[in-house]
């Protein structure tokens, strides 16, 4: 059930990432209830991917990374999780769902968007394990 809830949150996260910025969007309709049923899939097939980023590749990032972590007092985490996202982005492209992210500002505005609403539905609706 955990699995569910985060997956869930997540698709929720990238959607409203997807809403603010301009420069993160996902293919399909833009109005609507076409909008809705079209991007479903694709919002759930975008948070597997970079839930699979996030277990796989970011602990090696951030390991290799850890000089810098370290001198910039935590502050290169927001680039490591922005590279993650414009990541997920180019394995999403690569199998064709539709999720595009355009540079790195949006990336590091879109991954600071999907950590605080993440965080905001982790508080409100999700219990302690």
């Amino acid at each position: 059930m955990r699995f569910v809830t985060w997956l869930l949150s997540t698709a929720a996260a990238v959607a409203m990432a997807s809403w603010l910025l301009d420069d993160i969007w996902l293919d399909g309709p833009t109005m609507g209830m076409d909008e809705v049923r079209g991007k479903i899939v694709p919002l759930l097939l975008v948070s597997l991917i970079l839930g699979a980023v996030t277990v796989f590749v970011e602990p090696v990032v951030k390991f290799l990374s850890l000089p810098f972590i370290v001198l910039t007092i935590g502050l290169f985490l927001l680039v490591i999780n922005a590279l993650m996202l414009m990541l997920t982005a180019w394995i999403a492209d690569q199998l064709d769902i539709g999720f595009h992210v355009k540079g790195f500002w949006a990336a590091l505005l879109g991954s600071i968007v999907i950590t605080v609403v993440n965080g905001f539905i982790d508080i409100a609706v999700l219990e302690d394990d």
